[in-house]
Order: C-alpha cells, then structure tokens, then sequence
C-alpha cells in the first residue's frame, strides 16, 4: 500500500488480484489534499521503488488519501491506506470502481472517515462536552404541523416552547430525516436526498452563540482536520453579534463571511414554531478561484455542511415573532455531506453510505456504474436514495396508502420500480420475470444499518414482505397503464405534428388513466416530459372534482336487505364496477355489516359483509360465477393495517355489491381506503367452468 507520509509509497500486494474489464477513476483530481495527519505503517511491506514490474501486471489503483490524486494501475483488488494511516480495501467490479471501506482480516481500528466513524465522532466530541447522547426519533413526528421529521430539533420542539421541562442541558443526536420537497432533485445534483441523517448538538436553555459557533469550528478544523483556508462562513444579515464571534474571537477573514437574507439564513421548522437567525459553514472544493465575487450558491464549488440555528423565537399563526423564554441552539451536520468531503468522492451518492446500494442496483441491472452514461447514473441514484427512505419509512411504520405519509412512501416505491425498469431489471433481475427486486436491494440497506439501528433488522421480514407485495402490484398497475399512455402520447405528438402547437395530454386522458387504471398522474408526467409532452393538471383537477360531485349527487338512501333479515337503514352510494377493465382498484369502505348489523369496525378473525364505493369484483349473478380475492388496508401505523379474505360477493338492491369474507389480519374501519384485488387465477378458471356448463347444455 502507499504511505500517505511522503513521496516513497508503500505496497503491499494482494493475492490472486484479477484484471477487471476496464478501470475508471473513482477520485476526482480536483478534490483538495487531506490535511488530516497520517501515522506511518508499521506491517510488512514492499518498497514501492524495489517492486518487480512483473508484480505490477496483476494491477492496482491505489488512491493515497494525503495525496491530491489518485495513483493508477488496472487492477482487480487492491489495499489502500485511508486517513491516520489505516488499512482498507478497495476493490473494483464489474458493476463499478469505487472504494469500498472494509477493514482487512487483522482488524485495528475503524476507517476514520467511514460514515458510520463519522457520527461516532461527532457524537463523541460533543458527549465530551457535557453532551447528553440521545437516539434518533422516529420519522413519524409526534407534531401536527409535520408530515414527517425533517430535522433533528422536531424530537424537541416542546422542550424550545417551553411547554415540556428540559431533562438534560444539552443533547446530541444522530437523526433520520426525510424531506420530500427535493424529491424531483435527487440524483440531478451532487447533494439532494429524499432521506438523510443530521449530526446535531443542541442546547435547551444552557449555551448560546459563542460556544456553538467556537465548537463548530473547533469540530470541523480539529477534529475532523478540514483546511481553514478551505472553510466560509454565512450569517443572517443583521447578526451583528454572530459576526464578531467569527471574525474577532474565531479569526474568520472578513472577506470569508457572508451576510445573507432571511431566505437563507433564517431557520424555521414549520409554518409555526421555534425559529432564529442560523449560520453556516461551507466547504470550498477550488480556494484558487480567489475570494472576489465567491457565490456560496455556487454547488459546483461550495457545499454548505454544517447548520447552526440560533433559536430564539416563537413563530406564530400570523407570521409575527415572540421572543423564547430561553434562548437555544439547534445544530444540523449533514452526516452524507461531511462523507462526501472527507471521503474525496464526487458527491454523496459515491460515499459508503450510499454507494453499496447503487452497487446492488447496478449488478441487477448488469451495468457497470463507472461506465454508465449520465442518464443511468441518474436512475441509479435515484434507486440508492429512494432504497434507504423507502426502508426506513416501513421500518417505522408507514405503509403505502394514497393519503399523508402512506402516499409519501407509495410514491417513493413506485418511482423505484419504474427507475428500475427503465434500467432494463426484469422481474427480480436474478431470471423471475414474475418476481419483485426492490426487497434484493433493500436487504443491501438493511446489512448497512442494522449494526446502528437493530429495529431495522428485527423488521426486516416485513419491511420486505411489504416492498416485495407494493412493488408487484404497481407492476401490474405499470404495465397497463403504460401501453394506455404509450398510445395517447403518440396520438398527442401526431395531433401536435399536424396542428402546430405544443403537445399536451388532456385533464380528461389522464384522469383516464388515473381512475380506470390507478395510474398516478405524477408517473404519467414524468414519463411524457421525458417524451417532450406536457399533461394538462389543471384539466386533471377539474376531472378529479367533478367525479366527487357525480359520485356526491349518485348517492341515495336505500334499505339494504342481506340474507339473514338485517337491514342498513343509511345513506349508501350504487357500487361503482371496475371489474372488465381492471383486476385491482383502490376503494373506500362505505358500510360493514356483521350477522345483518351496521358496524363501524370489525376485528381479525370475524365474518363481514363490506360495501365498497367501487370494486373490481364480478357479483354472482345470471350463471356468473363470484370472485374471489382480498382487500388491502395499508394505511398509517402497524396497527392499523388490515387484510381480508373475500369469498363471496352478491348484488343487492339497485346496483349494490355486498363482499362477504373474513378478517385475516388487523382491524377493519367504515372509511378505511383499501387495496381491492380479484385472485386472477380463479377468474379465469372460473370463466373456463362456465364456459364447461354452458357447452355441456347445448348439447
């Protein structure tokens, strides 16, 4: 391996070392020199000078983390040094070259700016300092005005409000957060994730600006060793005080400290609550471009890293700000930016904490990462972040729906599968053309993250479980409304080829889709912006309101008889039929009944008669055979979920469907949405025995 402590490498060669098809540069040259320290190998090496060409035939690429660039040989395995002078892996594959920080057999200690070393780290410096380490809250925030938990401070936002007494002085964590607003970003740059971890320190009442801001800087400079000269400052434009803790008590040049506007530099966590003037450290990849007319917007030179919030008021209702009964510090790290830059990688999605899920991807997807053109890199990147978010949201709890959270996750799974398909991954991508590949790379983050969050592994059944049966489903969904689509937007392009103007499809076309095929209209934009077509939404909305109001108007009273003489004296709708067009459709529960009578929920293990607002099962009638299939309620917390067996369905008065079955799993409420299925297997064998029946009577 190379010693990182001067010009004469170290090498220490590996056995049966394999030539891979091709060599790509996993390290950017234009990354800076590590300033961290490296200690000196002491383990039985060669000389890098006295190697025999012959031992360099196998090939290496070794990539000293002290030097500006990395030293390049084909090769198929080699050892590397990471910072302080430990020893790791990197391997290159055929779906990639990138390095891979696994420690050798003789394990000493962590790689140091492995992301997992990272946190560890942070949460160590600031125990170190009278901090209380805390674990991370669940991404379903106990806060009404959250969808989900979007920053490390939610978990104490009662503590800033006064309302709850502090426990502890001060507290560190390492926090899961998913913000879906850079949702359409992931992927397009260096930096945006669906789901991400913040590092954060917080003080409730206890320090304020100097010590945060001198403990920043300390953290970033000391402990994880990143260049002075590398580092600016923002600070909210009429922070006078912040100012001069950067420059007179911290010697920040004045000309690396940046005034910015309430838009950048002041921090809220919702559309009320706790807020304040933050500042913000930024990580500069060329110093050489000079200090005149620096842009910290600039993402292709400036990464801001670390988040300093100084929170000091109450937003209310109205927009106004009162003044905290204490002032405190709220502090965000982000965890995959820090990797980035200690890692000297592109960008996030090529650090350990992310990259090992584009790897899995990539193997199903039997490309290779590092020649994969941008397009792919894309996609693969969107399925490395999606994975880790998709995961995390079933592990605490949420379930696909199409309402809150449970759209939140719906989404994020059926861009997955769709990102996966247009990488070409068939089926499960391992020869099952019938199977599902999203669980294959969800065990990937499921490895990584057991060892920090146990409650990940012990649900890793049905975390899996839950994917494998989304994914099937949206496939089903995919694939019909695909060929649909496929055929509107090439009429849509012909229409626009003759007429002139801008191709769009209509509000009423993709309501089409969206209400006979459940095909969400997000994927059918997506997919005709790519083809150069817009999607009329505002037609789309008028679509979707207008149904409300005929589905509203078609309502009548009506007595429903059932079987055993009970009665449903309320307000029920005619059941809308879906069946001929499709085998599965999203529905409401409008009314359940047990032995005859109204009930507003059923439980697991009892007999129930279901009326839904519309159904995709065929009614016994005129020598048509019933359906059978389940009912889907997937919405919310655990608890809340719900499977039902349907073994019978009759029509009823007017044109009413009356779905009898069995509670198998979970409680089941009067308007509850639910997954509607037909047991497609059993309708054609069905349609097979009536076709018998009705041969055999003619003759």
């Amino acid at each position: 391996m190379l010693s990182e402590g001067g010009a004469m490498g170290i090498l220490k060669l590996p056995s049966q070392a394999k030539v891979p098809a091709s060599v790509g540069v996993f390290h950017d040259p234009s990354m800076a020199k590590s300033q961290i320290p490296f200690s000196k190998s002491t383990s039985s090496v060669y000389s890098f000078n006295t190697i025999n060409s012959s031992l360099l035939s196998t090939g290496f690429i070794i990539r000293p983390l002290g030097l500006p660039s990395p030293i390049i040989f084909p090769c198929g395995h080699c050892i590397e040094r990471g910072a302080m002078g430990k020893q790791f892996i990197t391997r290159s594959t055929s779906a990639s070259v990138h390095p891979m920080a696994e420690e050798l057999e003789h394990k000493t200690t962590e790689n140091p700016v492995s992301g997992d070393s990272i946190r560890r780290r942070f949460l160590d410096f600031y125990a170190s300092r009278g901090h209380k380490v805390l674990p991370s809250a669940s991404l379903v925030p106990d806060d009404p005005t959250v969808l989900l938990t979007i920053a490390g401070m939610l978990q104490f936002k009662p503590i800033f409000l006064g309302k709850v007494a502090r426990k502890v002085p001060r507290a560190a964590t390492a926090q899961r957060c998913i913000r879906t607003n850079d949702m359409e970003n992931v992927g397009q740059t260096a930096r945006h994730h669906t789901f991400f971890e913040m590092l954060g320190n917080f003080s409730f009442g206890d320090y304020f600006k100097k010590e945060a801001i001198k403990w920043a800087w300390e953290l970033s400079t000391k402990e994880f060793g990143l260049p002075v000269n590398r580092l600016w400052i923002s600070i909210y434009e009429a922070d006078d005080e912040a100012f001069e803790i950067w420059h007179t008590e911290v010697g920040v040049p004045v000309e690396c400290i940046k005034r910015m506007g309430e838009e950048d530099n002041f921090w809220t966590s919702g559309v009320t609550g706790p807020c304040g003037p933050c500042s913000e450290l930024y990580y500069d990849f060329y110093p050489e471009r000079g200090d005149s007319n620096a842009d910290l917007g600039d993402d292709s030179r400036f990464i801001e890293f670390y988040n300093l919030v100084f929170m000091q008021y109450n937003k209310m209702d109205d927009g106004s700000l009162e003044p905290l009964k204490q002032k405190n510090i709220d502090t965000g790290l982000g965890l995959e930016r820090l990797a980035r830059i200690l890692q000297k990688v592109p960008s996030n999605y090529e650090t350990d904490l992310i990259y090992p899920i584009i790897e899995k991807a990539s193997q199903l997807a039997n490309i290779s990462y590092a020649r994969a053109d941008d397009h792919k890199k894309l996609n693969l990147k969107i399925i490395g972040d999606h994975l880790r978010a998709i995961v995390y949201l079933l592990s605490d709890g949420v379930f696909p729906s199409n309402i809150g959270r449970g759209y939140v996750v719906r989404r994020l799974i059926r861009r997955a599968v769709r990102t996966g398909r247009l990488l070409g991954i068939k089926g499960d991508g391992k020869g099952n053309t019938e199977g599902a590949f999203l669980p294959s790379i969800a065990e990937t983050v499921i490895k990584m993250r057991t060892h920090i969050d146990p409650d990940v592994g012990a649900r890793a059944s049905h975390i899996l479980g839950e994917l494998q049966r989304e994914e099937l489903r949206f496939v089903q969904t995919l694939e019909r409304g695909e060929r649909l689509l496929d055929q509107i937007i090439a009429d849509t392009l012909s229409s626009s080829h003759k007429n002139g103007g801008v191709p769009s499809i209509s509000g009423e076309d993709a309501f089409l889709l969206y209400d006979t095929y459940g095909f969400p209209v997000e994927i059918t934009t997506e997919i005709a912006e790519e083809r150069g077509v817009k999607v009329d939404l505002a037609g789309f909305d008028v679509e979707m309101e207008n149904q409300r109001r005929q589905s509203q108007a078609a309502r009548n009273v009506v007595k429903l008889s059932v079987e055993n003489g009970g009665h449903l004296g309320e307000e029920v709708s005619d059941t809308e039929f879906l069946g001929y067009d499709t085998l599965s459709v999203r529905a409401v529960v409008e009314s359940l009944l047990v032995n005859g009578k109204p009930v507003i929920q059923v439980s697991e293990g009892n007999e129930v008669e279901i009326l839904l607002n519309k159904t995709p099962f065929y009614a016994e009638s005129g020598g048509q055979i019933a359906d059978h299939g389940f009912l889907y309620v997937t919405t919310g917390e655990s608890r809340d979920r719900a499977i039902v067996e349907i073994k019978d369905v009759q029509k009823s008065v007017n044109n009413i469907f009356v779905h009898k079955g069995t509670i198998r799993e979970g409680v089941l409420e009067v308007g509850r949405e639910v997954e509607a299925e037909v047991d497609a297997n059993l309708r054609q064998r069905a349609k097979v025995l009536v076709h018998q029946l009705i041969t055999f009577s003619f003759h």
